[in-house]
Parts: structure tokens; C-alpha cells; sequence
């Protein structure tokens, strides 16, 4: 993961959402405090964090690297939690699945918090696991309210972690544990959350999902490539993956709660988009993984003639039977009985027993007394001792599920190229910024349409530098603002009235549009552009134009033309004859 996530960083431009991160890490901290206040509350922990990074040393490789790092530390967790839930091979099969996922990839070179948060709710489910083993809830309360601070969206793992315990049918102590844990992450969220509804006009662009919008996302989800033999193969193995227990019970809820709940909601009040519930990718290459495990094991047994080919889980009836029954004294720490002092009691549900209280007598049960140790394992029967596979064949069939993950890799390696690149994403402001500094001349006025696109300029200062910002008041910084305060609507026509040509940066699919801007200095802009300037060039760049305007001629008004002077012809008279009438000539012909 992290080889692939390095592989491209610097693809030469950045887009909107990055400009943003990079404009914001490079203030002040009271600066970007002061921002919060009235926008981005919901990212402002990963702004702080990307400020003491940009302040070493400001580009793209820096802004974005967090990013890959989260994305490599999550593939990580997931081979950790499949270790832990089934095996080893299962932990490596289900992290190069997550690694090769191009979802993953994309968000992993992207300058923003979402990698990270993937990271944040993947360790604490594993510390979930652990908890649910005796150990402490507060390392699982302390990671996931900062993942939640990281975005609030990520608290809706709350509820697939619930699921997880249902399933388990954990007591009502380990309810208690984790209900404390859960409180400590609400009440740190809440204030978030109190600030955060009062800025929800930021997501006010998006839309209501639909039946296309969840087939994308299950697209996106389950398989390394969206269609053909690699995706339905992905689904078949996730379905079977569906048995596999424990893991079962961890990934299925992680995969299916946050994003069921998230468009549930927002057919409502539209609030879904991927990104916000990246982390639930983690529980796919886990069930695909499990389920190639189950495959493998069936297989084996056919070939072994119908008897069960042992898979490394615990299969024994109790924690203290994890498969080394025939030689306990060379594994002590895998023997609580006969070392109580080192294992807690843990929950057998998630590790593959029975509840323990199934040893007890049945006063023991109802009363809650101490119950006795468990008795000695009977050994299995001699006449049909357990085939076991060799390690030099586990290892071959490992090699091959490594093969077999390496297979839609190369065949979507086109698409992960493509992705490196940055005319894959929405825009790129840098190759924006280079028209700007190629055809602008010093002292040409330009409106940036909406205002948002002012990230362009701040992003890359210079080819900006010199020009005339008609619409800009103050900036950013000193407002409390993403790209700063405009003049008011009057101010703003009196300067459009005196050029006669203007450069616009906007969003593509404006001028002209139906479009009506909310905000009334957008109002005034498309409004006196669109009534009296002509298009003159245009230049596109995804969802950004750099466009000149020039001032259409006003109407001349007509001028009657008058009339030429009429004169009459002057009378043909004879002239006056002295002599007598001479006799008259031969006709002419």
C-alpha cells in the first residue's frame, strides 16, 4: 500500500478540495481558529495537523503524504484483524485485497482526512477485538473520538461496533465497558457536532442519493475492478466469506451499518457522499478473504477424502484449547488453566469457543457462583485421527492466494495509471493558473465566479500576481474565510462599469446557466457578464474555465435621414428666331 500510494504523488496539480487543505494548513493557528468559526469546524483538527506539516516545508508531496501513510497503516490493520479473527493467511490475503482496491488508492493520494479516518476506525475496531479479550476500553474510546474529530462521521462505526457485540452476545459487563468507552466519544463530538449543524450549508450541494448512486458504491466496494469475472468472483467470495464466524461478526457490520444508515439519512436531508464512509471498505477484503480461506479448506477436504483438513483457527471447546492439544507443555501462554495468573477470563464468543459458563452446573449458572475449572479435553478418537496439511503446502497455498490478488492488479493497472494523473481528477488549479500566466496581462481585471474558485489564486500566487481582483474587499486570512470578503453588490457593478473587458474564472457550466447564485455579489457578476459582455476565449480545465469578456457595443441609434431637395425642371422653350421660317427639311429617318 504504501509502495502504490507513493507511486505518482506528485501529479503536477492540484484540485479544489486540496487547494482548500493547502490554504488553510499555511495560516496562522489563530487564523485557521478564527476560520472554524464560521466554516470547516468539521475539519479542523486535520487543518492543525496539516499546518505543522506545511510549516516544514509547503508543496503536494507534503500535503498529500499523510494520506498514503494512513492508507498504508490501514492495510496494515486489516491484515491484523484477519490474523486475529481467522489466520494469517487470511490477514495477508485481506490486506493486498484492500491495498489493490482502487478506491483506496485514489483516497490515498488525496489531500484531505478521509485516508486517515479509515485508519482511525480500522484501529479501533482491532482494539475493539482486544477489548472484547479482557483487555482495557479505553484505548478504544480514546482512538475513535479523535477519528471522530478527524470527521464526525466516523462515530456511525458506533453502531456497526454494536452490531458486533449483539452478534456475540456479549454479558451485560462487556455492554457496560463499551457503553463507557461510546459516551466518552459522544460527549467529545458533541461540541463538534453543535458547530458543525450550524455550517451545514456547505453540503447544501449535495443530492438526494438513488438506486445508481448505491450500485456505484457497491461497485466501488466489493471488488477490485467495478465489472466483469473480477467483480462477481469478489462478490461470490464475500458471500462466502458470510460463514466464517467471528469475523463475520466484526467485518459484516463494519462493510454494511455506516453506509445503510448514511443514505437512510440522506433521503431525508442529502448528506451521503463515499468519501464520508470510506472506512467501511475495510470489511470487504476481509469476508473476500475469509471466504477464499473457506474455499481452500473445502477443496482440502474433497482431496483428502471427506476429513477435515485443520485451518489454523481455534477449534477446540474451550480459549484453553487453541489447537496445541497434544503438546500443552510446550505452549504454556496458550493454557490459561494451568496459568491463570497471565490469562483474564475473555469472552469465548469471539474467539471461537462456546461460553465458558457451559462447563458449569446449572446452580452455577442461575446463581452466578464460582464454577469449577474446566476438565481435561478428552483426546480425539485414535481410529480417526485429523489429516493435516503439510507446511510446505499451506505455504504453496498461500503463494498462490498472493498470485491470485496479484491477477486483477495487473488487469486494472491502466486505470491505476490513469488515476495517477491530474486530469483524472475533478480539476487541476495549477494548469488553471498556468493559462492565467500565459494570457493575463499585468493590470487585467478578473471575477472569480462563485468566489470559492479564488482557491485557484491562492493556491498558486504567481501567475496572479499583478492583476486586478474586481470583486475582492479583504482576504481570507484576515476575514475568517475560505477565499475572502467581496465589495458589496453596488460597489461591484460601479467597478464592472469602468472596463471594458474582464477575465472570468468560474465553474464550467456557468455563463450562461439558469443557474441563481446565493450569494448577491455572484448575483451581480453572472447578471453583468451575462447582459453585457460577449465571450471572446475560453479555456477549460474540468470543472473550471478561464474566460475573457469583452464589452458588447452599445446600440447606436438610428438617425433619419433627410430628404435630398426637389427641384423642378427648368421649362424647354424655343429660341427667339429673326429670319423667316426656312422651308422645311426631308424628314430623318
Amino acid at each position: 500500500m504504501l509502495a502504490l500510494g507513493l507511486w505518482g504523488l506528485d501529479r503536477g496539480g492540484m484540485w479544489g478540495d486540496e487547494g482548500v487543505t493547502f490554504l488553510v494548513g499555511r495560516r496562522t493557528v489563530p487564523q485557521i481558529w478564527h476560520l472554524l468559526h464560521g466554516v470547516d469546524a468539521v475539519h479542523g483538527l486535520y487543518y492543525l495537523l496539516m499546518h505543522a506539516l506545511l510549516v516544514i516545508r509547503p508543496g503536494e508531496v507534503t500535503l498529500r503524504l499523510p494520506s498514503v501513510l494512513g492508507a498504508a497503516a490501514t492495510a496494515g490493520l486489516v491484515a491484523a484483524l484477519g490474523v486475529r479473527l481467522a489466520r494469517p493467511r487470511v490477514g495477508l490475503w485481506a490486506g493486498l485485497l484492500y491495498a489493490i482496491t482502487p478506491l483506496t488508492g485514489h483516497y490515498a493520494q488525496e489531500g484531505r482526512s478521509y485516508a486517515l479516518v479509515a485508519a482511525g476506525v480500522t484501529g479501533a475496531t482491532l482494539l475493539l477485538v482486544r477489548a472484547l479479550e479482557g483487555r482495557s476500553w479505553w484505548p478504544y474510546g480514546a482512538v475513535l473520538a479523535a477519528t471522530s474529530l478527524l470527521h464526525e462521521f466516523a462515530v456511525l462505526v458506533l453502531c456497526a461496533h454494536a452490531l458486533t457485540l449483539a452478534a456475540a452476545r456479549v454479558p451485560r459487563a462487556v455492554w457496560a465497558g463499551w457503553g463507557r468507552a461510546a459516551g466518552v466519544v459522544g460527549g467529545v463530538l458533541l461540541p463538534l457536532a453543535w458547530v458543525s449543524q450550524r455550517q451545514s450549508g456547505q453540503v447544501a450541494w449535495l443530492r438526494v442519493p438513488d438506486r445508481d448512486t448505491t450500485e456505484r458504491l457497491a461497485r466501488d466496494f466489493l471488488a477490485v475492478t467495478p465489472t466483469g469475472v473480477v467483480f462477481w468472483t469478489s462478490v461470490l467470495l464475500i458471500l462466502a466469506g458470510l460463514g466464517a464466524g467471528r469475523l463475520t461478526s466484526v467485518a459484516l457490520p463494519l462493510l454494511v451499518v455506516p453506509p445503510v444508515i448514511l443514505l437512510t439519512v440522506s433521503q431525508y436531508r442529502p448528506l451521503f457522499h463515499e468519501r464520508y464512509v470510506l472506512y467501511a471498505l475495510a470489511g470487504a477484503p476481509l469476508l473476500a478473504a475469509a471466504g477464499a480461506d473457506r474455499l481452500v479448506g473445502a477443496v482440502g477436504r474433497l482431496r483428502q477424502g471427506g476429513r477435515r483438513v485443520p485451518s489454523g483457527r481455534h477449534v477446540a471447546v474451550t480459549p484453553a484449547l487453541a489447537g496445541v492439544e497434544r503438546h500443552p507443555q510446550r505452549h504454556p501462554q496458550r493454557h490459561p488453566q494451568r496459568h491463570p495468573q497471565r490469562h483474564p477470563q475473555r469472552h469465548p464468543q469471539l474467539v471461537g469457543a462456546p461460553i465458558a459458563s457451559a462447563h458449569r452446573s446449572g446452580a452455577d449458572r442461575t446463581t452466578g457462583a464460582a464454577s469449577r475449572p474446566p476438565s481435561p479435553p478428552r483426546p480425539p478418537a485414535r481410529a480417526t485421527p485429523p489429516a493435516r496439511c503439510s507446511p510446505h503446502r499451506a505455504h504453496l497455498v498461500t503463494l498462490a492466494g498472493v498470485l491470485a490478488v496479484a491477477v486483477p492488479f495487473l488487469h486494472g493497472l491502466p486505470a491505476y495509471r490513469n488515476d495517477r494523473s491530474a486530469a483524472h481528477r475533478p480539476e487541476n488549479l495549477a494548469a488553471v493558473s498556468a493559462l492565467v500566466g500565459s494570457e493575463m496581462r499585468p493590470g487585467d481585471p478578473v471575477l472569480f465566479l462563485p468566489s470559492f474558485w479564488r482557491v485557484t489564486a491562492l493556491a498558486y500566487p504567481g501567475p496572479f500576481r499583478g492583476v486586478r481582483d474586481l470583486a475582492l474587499e479583504e482576504s481570507g486570512a484576515r476575514s475568517g474565510t475560505l477565499s475572502g470578503r467581496e465589495v458589496a453588490p453596488r460597489e461591484l457593478r460601479e467597478r464592472l462599469a469602468g472596463v471594458d473587458r474582464v477575465w472570468i474564472v468560474a465553474q464550467s457550466n456557468l455563463l450562461p446557466s439558469r443557474w441563481v447564485p446565493g450569494d448577491p455579489a455572484d448575483r451581480v457578476k453572472l447578471d453583468v457578464v451575462d447582459g453585457e459582455f460577449a465571450r471572446r476565449q475560453e479555456y477549460v480545465r474540468g470543472r473550471v474555465k478561464l474566460a475573457l469578456y469583452i464589452r458588447r457595443m452599445p446600440p447606436q441609434p438610428m438617425r433619419p435621414l433627410r430628404p435630398a431637395p426637389v427641384t423642378a425642371p427648368a421649362p424647354v422653350t424655343a429660341p427667339a428666331s429673326t429670319t423667316a421660317p426656312a422651308s422645311p427639311s426631308p424628314a430623318r429617318p
